[in-house]
């Protein structure tokens, strides 16, 4: 890695626990030094040492646009010169919440919030609230913010209540989670046999992105949706990463299936802070000042990160933006496939709008189990062989990636050439 990055990696340890203000950031899944990055442009990040690299990362997904989009950009300096935040309402948080429930039509009303784990905790608490009920169900492999309650593993046996997997987590804060597997009905239909009449709420990422990328099955979607209705609980979609990103009406739209409540992030801030979580105007109606469920947040809505959102969602939401991101994202899967083929390397890849994920492994996995038997020793030694050929992808064998509109053709097949040449290195 290049002489800065060490450098300020080696001073940033002294100050910041890890070197880093969020853990997958450095680099301790793959190995090595993460690398320091100064300025983005487009499709290309540029380090501290003026290298230039394709980058499948976009800050972890809200860059749909690319790094420093000039409208973005505007956008994001014209409402910072009319003040940087009110507590008070603005006109455009109101025009946000016309476009998002516009746009997903289960969302009758919203709340934006400023990251997708305030959402999430939020949206799961309001769904407590109104049903009156302590249990969550949550899937093994998704990650739905850091939240206490979330921070969670899947029990000894199979319905059986969770355990903290992060140190200050005290077990009763996870005693009312049930984790269980994903893509797999018929332990649902158990879960809600034995304790449907406590379960508040299922949360589920419709497309799961933090076990890197997972469909679900229409047969286990469509009986989430089936068994909240009958027993009674809230259905919440944690679009936090496919929202916008997957379908202009997110994975709810691709599947057919609608929510209760969902989240949003990252794309409906275009690089800035901004979540958000919405549903039925029953639900909603809940949240203070009008009902009994508190929640507040100071930079709520903030003008400058709000205009940012906004900006992008009026690019992201033209017809035909997320059909042309969808082909030339599953261009770069088929091609990253096809090369591993020929160079005789076990591996998968799957792609929904501007999102996807690779795997070393011959089949895409559809499950967590599925996804930890992929060799991450053989991701590790891709990740870094792209690294050295100028193509960044998570540095991780378990996050999604992700394409923007800034990614050209010729981005796409420098990736490519540059895959084939990794294939190559690894086999010597």
């Amino acid at each position: 890695m290049g002489r800065r990055s060490n450098e300020l990696f080696e001073r940033s340890q002294q100050l910041i626990p890890g070197g880093v203000n969020s853990p997958v950031r450095a680099f301790r899944a793959v190995g090595g030094t993460p690398v320091f990055f100064r300025e983005g442009h487009g499709s290309r990040v540029i380090d501290e040492d003026g290298r230039e690299y394709i980058d499948y990362v976009g800050s972890w997904g809200p860059l749909i646009l690319g790094h420093a989009h000039p409208e973005v950009v505007e956008a994001v300096a014209a409402a910072a010169r009319q003040g940087l935040s009110f507590g008070a309402p603005t006109a455009r948080e109101l025009e946000m919440a016309e476009v998002l429930t516009a746009s997903l039509p289960s969302m009758e009303q919203v709340r934006l919030v400023s990251s997708g784990t305030e959402a999430v905790m939020s949206a799961l608490r309001l769904a407590r609230g109104y049903t009156g009920r302590p249990v969550i169900v949550k899937f093994e492999g998704c990650y739905h913010g850091h939240s206490d309650f979330l921070l969670v593993k899947a029990g000894s046996g199979a319905l059986t209540f969770g355990n903290p997997t992060s140190a200050g987590v005290p077990a009763e804060l996870t005693s009312h989670t049930l984790v269980l597997d994903y893509n797999d009905p018929q332990q649902a239909e158990d879960a809600f046999a034995r304790h449907g009449k406590d379960i508040a709420a299922v949360v589920l990422e419709p497309i799961a992105g933090n076990m890197n990328f997972v469909r679900p099955s229409d047969e286990f979607i469509n009986a989430l949706r089936r068994l909240c209705t009958r027993h009674g609980a809230v259905l919440l979609f944690d679009e936090v990463m496919t929202g916008f990103r997957v379908g202009a009406r997110g994975a709810q739209g691709i599947f057919g299936v609608t929510p209760d409540l969902t989240t949003l992030g990252k794309v409906i801030g275009g690089g800035m802070p901004v979540g958000a979580f919405g549903g039925r105007r029953e639900i909603m109606q809940k949240l203070a000042p009008v009902g009994p469920v508190y929640q507040a947040g100071t930079l709520s809505g903030n003008p400058v990160a709000v205009a940012a959102g906004l900006a992008t969602l009026r690019r992201v939401l033209e017809p035909g933006f997320l059909d042309r991101l969808g082909a030339s994202t599953a261009k770069l899967v088929q091609g990253l496939v096809g090369e591993a083929r020929a160079a005789g390397v076990p591996f998968s890849g799957a792609s929904a709008g501007g999102m996807f994920g690779i795997f070393f492994r011959a089949e895409a996995p559809a499950s967590f189990a599925q996804v930890m038997q992929s060799d991450r020793e053989s991701f590790n030694r891709f990740f870094h062989a792209m690294l050295e050929r100028g193509v960044y992808l998570a540095p991780s064998a378990f996050e999604a990636g992700f394409v923007s509109a800034a990614h050209s053709e010729s981005d796409i097949a420098a990736t490519v050439a540059a895959a084939r040449a990794a294939f190559a290195s690894m086999r010597s």
